[in-house]
């Protein structure tokens, strides 16, 4: 990728699930004709519409969007790949003049992106779901404190509660024998590629509760059940990664006869419910997020999206 010596502007717009990122990034695109990157992990596969919140046609149509709908679900793809292809999409649009809004729940997207990734180290699932199990018995604080004891400088850059810092720190440590600061000193991973304003949506913890009832509820009446009926009648399998994504792995369980359809949905609440508050843990972390209150509305977004980019 080749871009000028000045920074690109992008306008990142953060916040959990159901907290109403799509509708914002839409407004803010019309207000300044940008256009919108994907960064979801779940919106790149085709025929994931539904579970995924995917933009509808329409609004594809209304504004351009771009790392959406471009590999098929067996197709492999991850935080690298990502970052790579976000890349060489932005330096286009900023070579022909374009304003740009990136937006997506899946937050390690946003970060390689703005930051870049440690090439070159595998991800250790055995390694990482051991993590996972101590951070559910002891808590991620007791990671962060085992962080300090092998990466004094790492775990002082990384915020106690951001588990999926805290995660890969450890995974580059166990995996390479040396520490992730010492990886970002040779890399220079430390500053921005782009001129950043991160907007962060806040709302109280019981509406965005209410609202992830009443998304999932809409999603069921769209017709996930049979979204996820048509994918597998297309032959791709229950164990393929997107599958696997909160909503989709529970569907299938019901669809495999595992569970009645009432305590499907009331899992695919319960567990979407979680997600969101680790999000919220994970964004909390970041320093340079400007958070807005979703109970003003939009027009202080709005506006300080119009003066950032002129």
């Amino acid at each position: 990728m080749s871009l000028s010596r000045e920074k690109p502007k992008l306008i990142v717009v953060l916040g959990p699930t159901a907290s109403g990122k799509t509708e914002i990034a839409l407004e803010i695109a019309g207000r300044t004709g940008a256009c919108i990157i994907g960064a979801d992990s779940v919106q790149v596969y085709r025929y994931f519409d539904i579970g995924s919140a995917k933009p509808t046609l329409e609004q594809r149509r209304t504004v351009p969007h771009y790392l959406i709908d471009i590999v098929n679900p067996d197709e492999d793809f991850n935080a690298g790949t990502y970052m790579r292809l976000a890349l060489d999409q932005i330096s286009r649009l900023v070579e022909d003049g374009r304003k740009i809004v990136v937006v997506g729940g899946t937050f390690l997207y946003v970060k390689a992106l703005l930051y870049g990734l440690l090439e070159g180290v595998e991800v250790d699932r055995e390694f990482r779901s051991r993590l996972a199990k101590e951070r559910d018995t002891k808590g991620v604080t007791s990671l962060h404190e085992r962080l300090r004891s092998v990466d004094p400088v790492s775990a002082g850059r990384i915020n106690p509660n951001d588990y999926v810092r805290i995660e890969r720190a450890l995974e580059i440590y166990h995996t390479t024998g040396e520490r992730m600061s010492d990886h970002h000193q040779r890399h220079s991973f430390s500053e921005q590629r782009f001129n950043a304003l991160k907007v962060g949506l806040l709302g109280k913890r019981e509406r965005l509760r209410r609202a992830i009832d009443e998304r999932v509820d809409a999603m069921i009446d769209r017709g996930w059940v049979e979204e996820v009926e048509t994918i597998r009648a297309k032959g791709y399998g229950s164990g393929l990664k997107p599958m696997k994504s909160i909503g989709y792995r529970r569907i299938n369980e019901f669809l495999d006869g595992q569970f009645d359809f009432k305590t499907t949905v009331e899992k695919i609440k319960t567990e979407t419910k979680r997600f969101s508050k680790r999000q919220s843990t994970w964004l909390r972390a970041d320093e340079d997020i400007e958070w807005f209150e979703s109970e003003r509305g939009n027009g202080p977004i709005l506006e300080a999206c119009s003066e950032f980019l002129g």
